[in-house]
Formats: C-alpha cells, structure tokens, sequence
C-alpha cells in the first residue's frame, strides 16, 4: 500500500501470518491501507508498547490482533490503546482455538475487544469490520463496504421452489 496504514495487524509468532491471508487481502479489496507485525505480548510487552504508541502517532485508526491459545495479545493492546481493537482468536493448540476464543472474548469492562471467528473466517471479518469502522468517516470506503454487502448478498440467494 502507498499511502500510510490505517489499520495495523500484529500477531505473536510468524507462524501465525498464514491464517492472516484472508484478512489481508480484504483488507487490499476494500483499498485499506494497512501493516503487519510480528510481536509478541508475551516476550516483548516493551516493544508492543513502543509499536502502539508509535502506529497512533502514524495515524493507525484501528487494530487487529491475532492469536492463539492463551490469546493475550488482542486484550493487550485494548489494554494500551482507546482505539477499536478487533481479536482474532487463532485455531492453534489442542483445544483448536476454542481456548483463544474464550481468552479474546472475556475481556473486562472498559477493555473492549471486538472478537471475531476463530480461524481464516475470522481474519476475513476482521478486515470486514475494520473497513466498516474506517467507512464512517470516509464516504468513498463506505461505498465500497456497500458494493461489497450487495455482491455477498447477491451470491448467497437461494432459489425456492414455490411448489
């Protein structure tokens, strides 16, 4: 993207970029800018401090964090952050993402995380949400978010017999 990213996605381990693809390239179909980052909550809290605080100062609008198993980073930058914060819980370990689901989910009040499927469907509508936040202040992208609303809604109709 040529123009400075407005959503930045940031996940705990490279391995974990992969199941991201999805909400990359919704990201690039809606015309979002956007940046990626491998940074663990975990190993390095004081780098994930210093990224936020210096994607705000850039201008990031919103943030995706994705993870798995015990989840913590999406509620980690909640936590250093007050703009939305989209989490997507990843299908890593035995418990197949349900444990990231539950970690991303149960935040406390005031900490808001926007949780989203776990998994590849879940980075989709991790960017579909990020480009629905940014459509509120920027009528082109709302067009957009439209256009792409009536092409999903015009590919899932379902024939009826009226018999």
């Amino acid at each position: 993207m040529t123009s400075a990213p407005l959503v930045a996605v940031i996940c705990g381990s490279r391995s974990d970029l992969p199941a991201l693809r999805g909400c990359f390239d919704t990201l690039d179909g809606y015309g979002v800018a956007w940046e990626a980052n491998v940074i663990s909550a975990h190993r390095q809290p004081e780098a994930l401090a210093a990224y936020l605080r210096d994607a705000e100062r850039r201008g990031v609008k919103v943030f995706i964090g994705a993870a798995g198993m015990a989840a913590h980073l999406p509620g980690v930058l909640a936590s250093l952050t007050a703009r939305p914060v989209i989490g997507i819980p990843l299908d890593a370990g035995a418990l197949a993402g349900a444990d990231a689901l539950y970690s991303v989910v149960q935040m406390p009040p005031g900490v808001p995380v926007a949780t989203v499927a776990i998994g590849s469907a879940g980075a989709k509508n991790a960017a579909h949400l990020a480009a629905r936040i940014l459509a509120l202040g920027d009528a082109q992208l709302a067009a957009r978010v439209d256009a792409v609303r009536a092409d999903l809604a015009g590919g899932s109709e379902l024939a009826i017999d009226p018999r």
